[in-house]
């Protein structure tokens, strides 16, 4: 009776936002979005939306949180031993370097900013917010960038690799939502607090971050599969891959902050439960347009966010249940 209850109410905070993925999703094959829409859609969250909720988390979140050396060290650690494990066993004479390099960002990338922060949120508290934040900077700066660079010794050469890191530091330049959270750490600094007319505005955009978000999600993740569908792909070019996100992810993460915390060295249990569940989250759902720009097999990357996100609304709600 005990258990039942409690995986009640797990899935009670978590099947509404896988739901709103699955309505996003149906939206848009059953046409009643137009394909034409989601960009719009996603760039409402990307630069208006989602930077908001990010700086409210900044912004009221303690500095000494969202500066967790703790979690900063063990979450770039599990991404680098992510990244070279999915990397080495992708490797293959249908898989390059490119290919593999990309197939590793989905498997190390969680899709943190769109799902992870809302989610974890109403999961375990404000308390979560600090090390997510740290997670996602780390995917978005450190996961990010190495995969690029790995992803160019395709024959590339030195100045492929070159243009690629440009590319890359550019892209992070002119991301919002790094930016979001490093104004939202400097205002939870010097703790000040924005005018009324300001704070009501952004506090209304961030809380339409997460159902839009989420609905977005499930739009793009429609929209990737149809154009995908002339890229024949084999179950053991993508499976392995979302096993390797949904189960060896969290399991690394467990094992590694299990560790930290048993040296004694300053892994406060909070944050290493948010980050075990931060690696328990679906792939990021910009990797896919990652993996185009940088010409990867893009049909692959989004079999494996459409398989990790549908699966997820399972095993996410299986490790909740273990950890938290």
């Amino acid at each position: 009776m005990g258990h039942n209850w409690l995986v009640l109410q797990i899935l009670t905070v978590t099947f509404p936002f896988f739901a709103l993925v699955l309505c996003g999703f149906a939206a848009a094959r059953l046409r009643w979005l137009p394909l034409e829409a989601i960009g719009g859609l996603n760039g409402f969250v990307l630069f208006f939306a989602l930077p908001c909720m990010l700086f409210r988390f900044g912004a009221t979140t303690p500095i000494a949180e969202l500066l967790d050396v703790g979690v900063l060290c063990t979450w770039l650690l599990c991404a680098t031993l992510m990244v070279l494990f999915a990397v080495a066993m992708s490797l293959g004479p249908r898989i390059r370097w490119n290919d593999a390099s990309f197939g590793a960002l989905v498997a190390a990338f969680s899709n943190t900013g769109f799902m992870g922060v809302p989610l974890l949120v109403a999961l375990l508290g404000a308390q979560a917010a600090g090390p997510i934040i740290v997670t996602i900077l780390v995917d978005m700066v450190f996961t990010t960038s190495l995969c690029i660079g790995l992803s160019r010794l395709d024959g590339a050469g030195q100045d492929g690799l070159r243009a690629a890191l440009h590319k890359s530091f550019k892209g992070m330049l002119i991301n919002p939502l790094p930016w979001s959270i490093l104004l939202g750490g400097v205002v939870s600094y010097i703790e000040w607090e924005l005018p009324d007319p300001w704070g009501k505005t952004i506090w209304l955009l961030a809380d339409a971050a997460s159902p839009t978000a989420l609905f977005t999600i499930g739009a793009v993740l429609a929209r990737a599969q149809m154009q995908a569908r002339s890229q024949p792909l084999k179950v053991m070019d993508y499976m392995p891959v979302v096993g390797f996100k949904l189960f060896l992810h969290p399991l690394l993460v467990l094992v590694v902050g299990a560790t930290v915390i048993q040296w004694g060295l300053p892994l406060a249990t909070p944050a290493f439960t948010a980050m075990v569940l931060v690696a328990a989250l679906p792939s990021a759902s910009n990797v896919s347009m990652l993996a185009e720009r940088y010409g990867a097999n893009n049909g692959r990357i989004a079999q494996i966010i459409l398989v990790t996100t549908t699966l997820a609304c399972l095993t996410f709600s299986g490790v909740v249940a273990l950890v938290a």
